[in-house]
Formats: structure tokens, sequence, C-alpha cells
């Protein structure tokens, strides 16, 4: 798999500013099926919620959407796992 991003907080913020939203949150699939999150998920995320902090936003979740499986939950959420 890769595990790179073309997503940057270039790209993802202005909505959010331009909307004058209070909050936001991100969301993805992953077509693998396994919502869990990569490197790359993970830098990103710590990124947008560096950036948002500093514009002073909002950051509620990023989301992870995957397939139902008996091995994991259909999706992934930073902030249900603390790490948002």
């Amino acid at each position: 798999t890769v595990n790179e991003t073309i997503a940057h907080p270039r790209d993802i913020l202005p909505p959010v500013v331009l909307h004058r939203a209070h909050g936001f949150l991100l969301v993805h699939n992953h077509p693998s099926g396994d919502p869990s999150p990569s490197r790359a998920d993970r830098d990103l995320t710590r990124r947008i919620a560096e950036a948002a902090a500093l514009l002073q936003v909002n950051f509620l979740d990023h989301l992870i959407i995957g397939r139902p499986s008996p091995h994991h939950e259909p999706y992934f959420s930073f902030q249900e796992s603390g790490l948002l």
C-alpha cells in the first residue's frame, strides 16, 4: 500500500475560513477496507490540528471510513482514539 497523502492543510482549510466555520471534521476512506490510520494519516492530522489551532477553528475529528469486518470497526476516529 502507498503510505502517503496528497492532502495538505493549505488545500483543506480555506473553505473552513471562507465559510467562517466554528469547527470542521475531516473524512476520507481507505479503499482497502481497513480504516487503520497510516503514518501519513497521522502526520496530516497533526498538521491540520496545528494549523486549525493557529486559525482558532475547532478541528472536531478526522474519520477514516473502511468496511465492516470481524477484525476492526468500519471506521477509525482520531477523536475517539484520543489522538486528537
